[in-house]
């Protein structure tokens, strides 16, 4: 069975890491593109290397939780891929093998000049740190007005499966929210959030939990069933 699992912020907020933007629309006290946008970059380059150098600290103080666990047995018996919006590393230290990171990667760094030059980075990334071309290196996230390079990747993995999950996220950010319409119509979706933005249908199976108890009974159903 080909299982495509979508997960966002919903996922890693029970590891201990905060959610995107909280309810004034601030992250950590910042407005979003003063620090997720190239212009923020450009602007103040050292407010956005320390910003995400918080949150890189931040990220190697957590563990998987037990969704990142059950998604990770879940590839015993099925070919499982993820396409996560998260930038943090949860599913593959859980064991997920098939992970793509739609919005980045938090321990990786890229260089100013070819975005494709990536380097693992798990310390902090400051200015003067340079790529062997000999320019400013940049957390390797995909910031707002950016294109998402792997989208037409996450179409294909969305087409071909067999089962949908989707975890953590509402679905309501584009262009990650436009990924659902590319599920066939055989396709089961189970669709796991504590306040569904859908309601259930012949098609659509939705839980109210949050995203580790939903997982668990998502992966109960799917024995069920076959």
């Amino acid at each position: 069975m080909k299982i495509a699992v979508l997960t966002g912020a919903g996922m890693s907020a029970e590891s201990g890491l905060k959610t995107f933007r909280d309810s004034n629309g601030l992250w950590e006290g910042h407005n979003v593109m003063e620090v997720a946008s190239p212009e923020g970059f450009k602007s103040n380059p050292e407010l956005v290397l320390d910003f995400y150098n918080q949150r890189r600290q931040q990220l190697l103080e957590v563990h998987p939780n037990v969704g990142h666990t059950a998604l990770a047995k879940l590839e015993q018996n099925h070919e499982v891929k993820i396409v996560t919006q998260n930038v943090d590393d949860l599913h593959e230290r859980a064991g997920s093998s098939k992970v793509l990171h739609l919005h980045g990667e938090l321990l990786k760094a890229s260089s100013t000049y070819d975005r494709l030059d990536v380097l693992d980075w798990r310390n902090d990334l400051n200015l003067g740190d340079f790529c062997k071309q000999g320019y400013q290196l940049r957390p390797n996230i995909v910031w707002f007005g950016e294109a998402v390079p792997l989208m037409d990747d996450a179409i294909s993995i969305v087409e071909q499966a067999d089962i949908v999950i989707i975890v953590g996220t509402s679905m309501q950010v584009y262009p990650a929210a436009g990924l659902i319409q590319y599920a066939t119509s055989n396709a089961q979706i189970y669709f796991v959030d504590p306040k569904p933005s859908i309601n259930s249908s012949e098609k659509i199976t939705v839980f109210t939990e949050k995203a580790t108890t939903g997982i668990l009974k998502v992966i109960s159903q799917i024995n069920k069933a076959l």
